[in-house]
């Protein structure tokens, strides 16, 4: 489930999903338009019958215009996007980029633009004009004429939303937004029960167990997800425990050992396939369960304005003061405990855990070593 959990988080992060599925959606609606038209013989009056199209020829021209527009405008929206893109890494981190690829409002627009000329490509194949017998689908042309002007108010709406968001103080807002998110899903998640114990002995722990094997990682990468609930459910069915050696965002090398499972016999044969297959190793690292990810992103944009060719110390307070609210979060929070039982309170996993030293090294270290590194005159 959490597999499933973490695919949809990818998708709908994607900078072309939306406009996928706005594509998938818009063909559809053109072919029900269609028919609708095939069903219904409308007949304008009033004021349609000076919007409406009275012939093929005409509609035929209306459709071709709408659609050249609409190709227009997503070539635009696409020229912009790309400037944005290589201004935002220029000047605020590489790893800003996909705050601004996966910005809904982008994909809205591009997916309306393109899906608006699909529309109109097959709308206009539907016209007909065969002698005496015409076939124009008024009620689909109308609708593209609703379309195109969704599209222009869009653009508009496009052009402003993108002049502010690559400001630094929106930047560091959307950033600030996006770790306080985070910092409330703080890893690991809830594996089992969380009790309130004393600190087990760990060593003394491992001394109890006869079998012990280290399981090691199929492939290099970012840890991006770990599925808490299927460490626990192996766990209990091989009455054995679990020891994580890292966390979402820790990078992996192939046949590097991730965990350790100590047992009073010999575990199943696929263990080390099935343990495997909870942990989710990518090419980037992610901010679905790496409570640090946002935390690197504030402190990567403070630096470079610490920097002597950028010297924008005040985008840097900025960061510093973001950072400050969240860690004033940390501080009143209680950070989940490393240790997690099943139902009957027996020890299954021992996890990775985050402390608030580490968040607060991980948010003040570097800017404290780039700010010591200015020269005073």
């Amino acid at each position: 489930m959490k597999k499933l959990l973490f695919i949809w988080e990818q998708l709908i992060s994607s900078f072309w999903f939306i406009p996928i599925l706005m594509l998938s959606l818009v063909i559809g609606s053109a072919f029900g338009f269609i028919y609708l038209d095939n069903q219904i013989e409308y007949a304008p009056g009033g004021l349609f019958k000076y919007l409406l199209p009275a012939s093929v020829e005409s509609a035929r021209n209306i459709l071709t215009i709408i659609a050249g527009a609409m190709i227009g405008i997503a070539g635009t929206v696409f020229s912009i996007t790309l400037v944005v893109l290589t201004l935002a890494s220029s000047q605020l981190g590489s790893r800003l980029v996909r705050n601004f690829m996966y910005d809904k409002l982008n994909q809205v627009v591009l997916g309306t633009c393109v899906a608006s000329f699909v529309y109109c490509l097959i709308v206009l194949s539907s016209l007909k004009q065969n002698g005496n017998f015409h076939f124009i689908p008024v009620i689909s042309v109308f609708d593209a004429m609703v379309v195109a002007i969704a599209g222009i108010i869009l653009l508009i709406i496009f052009i402003h939303h993108v002049s502010i968001s690559i400001q630094s103080d929106k930047v560091i807002s959307d950033i600030s937004d996006a770790m306080s998110k985070s910092i409330r899903k703080l890893f690991p998640e809830e594996i089992g029960h969380e009790e309130e114990k004393p600190a087990p002995d760990v060593e003394a722990i491992k001394k109890k167990f006869a079998f012990r094997q280290e399981i090691k990682s199929a492939k290099g990468g970012y840890l991006q997800s770990v599925d808490g609930d299927g460490l626990l459910s192996i766990a209990e069915e091989n009455d054995c425990l679990i020891l994580l050696h890292h966390r979402p965002g820790d990078f992996l090398v192939k046949d590097m050992v991730i965990c350790e499972v100590l047992g009073e016999g010999k575990c199943s044969k696929d263990i080390h396939e099935n343990i495997n297959d909870d942990f989710i190793i990518g090419k980037v690292r992610t901010p679905l369960q790496d409570a640090e990810f946002s935390i690197h992103q504030m402190v990567e944009v403070a630096s470079r304005a610490l920097s002597p060719g950028v010297n924008d110390p005040y985008t840097a307070i900025a960061c510093i003061d973001n950072l400050t609210t969240v860690m004033c979060y940390l501080a009143r929070v209680q950070f989940p405990s490393p240790y997690r039982y099943d139902r009957r309170g027996k020890l299954r996993v021992i996890a990775d855990s985050h402390t608030f030293y580490g968040m607060l090294n991980a948010a003040f270290n570097q800017i404290r070593q780039y700010a010591k590194l200015i020269p005073r005159f």
